[in-house]
């Protein structure tokens, strides 16, 4: 009587896993409505008919108690998920009540993928519903770039991109050309930015602002300042201002800091004109878990290798007596993994995306020396230990 009353109770708790198949080029993961992966404990035979026929699996327990995952219909999955809030009928709140549960709320519009603090993020929110204008900042591969595109899916407003740091022409780019056609004559083409700023509760974004042109930041100066909210159009006949549309919101990205080169110290007045926020670099710990979370099947001791490599290097670089100049950046650290997902060794991955970022002057004394001395000690004697850490196991679906 006990057993079959245990067994009654652990299928009870058992019915509400179900998963849905995500396909991530050759492999199909098994993940739950909260996130979770349950890919190791289902074969792939059973995850791969599962994808083809649009079927998500439960896991359910038989008569001797032996948990096993059997197909039922997609609509089964959707039951187990968390209610979805349909951002794109959110209008910005009118009452502040409104807008503080909005704002509050909001944490769970951030994507699983963006490691941020709560509290930054619903600062960003609750500068973007608030009509501020951003500038995300912080040091290169950190996911400033991510975040932002992160706050633009999450308002669902009309959006728009402008890569500042490869911009050419800022007048074209920003304003627009003049141009001539013997059936039209001369005549004013204007730039898709012009558009952006009309388009009303539009999100633009400005990256890599840091890299930018100081023409570019010249243009942009009445545009951003809240005062005047307005693009003058010299080239254009008839046409001198054009003015910032209603709830348009702009998010810049910049590097700020010496180490960086190929960026240009910003002007002080452009700065002014936005509210910062700051990205924090990682630690080992939320590396660690990011990595996990993009790599799930890949070996979690190399993982925290990775993860401790760039933490080191990170390390060093803010000391006074350190051996790099410059850390490793989070976007290394996906990319390492990444190689290490596709059969490549801690000690390849390494050669190609890392030691290239740090000089080998020097010969012993070299910043580039003292990195490969930092990923040998990560690196494993057993050259063909199994980097994959997905154990396929076996189950009876005929119960």
């Amino acid at each position: 009587m006990i057993s079959k009353e245990l067994t009654k109770e652990k299928e009870t708790n058992n019915m509400n896993i179900v998963v849905k198949i995500e396909k991530s080029g050759n492999r199909y993961n098994a993940v739950d409505s909260n996130g979770n992966k349950h890919t190791s404990s289902i074969t792939t035979g059973a995850r791969k008919r599962a994808f083809t026929n649009g079927m998500a699996l439960e896991q359910r327990v038989n008569k001797s108690g032996k948990n096993y995952w059997w197909a039922v219909p997609m609509s089964e999955f959707e039951k187990t998920s968390a209610p979805v809030i349909d951002v794109s009928s959110i209008d910005v709140p009118a009452e502040h009540g409104e807008m503080l549960n909005f704002i509050h709320s909001s944490y769970s519009l951030k994507p699983e993928g963006l490691v941020m603090k709560e509290l930054k993020w619903k600062y960003l929110i609750r500068s973007a519903v608030r009509g501020k204008n951003i500038l995300m900042t912080g040091p290169a591969g950190c996911g400033k770039t991510m975040a932002a595109k992160s706050l633009v899916n999450s308002l669902d407003r009309p959006d728009f991109y402008f890569n500042m740091g490869s911009t050419q022409d800022p007048r074209a780019t920003l304003i627009g050309n003049v141009h001539f056609e013997k059936s039209k004559g001369t005549y004013f083409s204007e730039s898709l930015f012009v558009k952006a700023i009309q388009t009303e509760n539009a999100v633009i974004l400005l990256d890599e602002l840091s890299r930018a042109h100081p023409e570019a930041w010249n243009i942009l100066m009445t545009v951003l300042d809240q005062g005047q909210r307005y693009l003058r159009l010299d080239e254009a006949s008839g046409q001198e201002t054009i003015p910032v549309a209603e709830g348009v919101t702009f998010v810049a990205t910049a590097n700020i800091g010496n180490e960086y080169t190929s960026t240009r110290v910003m002007d002080k007045a452009l700065m002014d004109r936005f509210t910062i926020v700051e990205m924090d670099v990682l630690t080992d710990e939320e590396e660690f878990g990011l990595l996990s979370y993009m790599f799930p099947h890949v070996d979690p001791e190399l993982l925290k290798a990775v993860a401790e490599i760039a933490h080191t290097t990170r390390m060093e670089s803010k000391s006074d007596s350190g051996k790099v100049s410059t850390g490793v950046s989070t976007r290394t650290s996906v990319e390492m993994a990444g190689l290490i997902y596709d059969g490549f060794g801690i000690d390849e991955a390494s050669e190609v995306s890392i030691y290239p970022q740090f000089a080998d002057d020097g010969g012993v004394d070299s910043e580039r020396t003292f990195v490969k001395q930092l990923v040998q000690k990560f690196m494993n004697d057993g050259s063909d230990e199994n980097l994959f850490n997905e154990e396929e196991e076996s189950f009876d679906s005929m119960s």
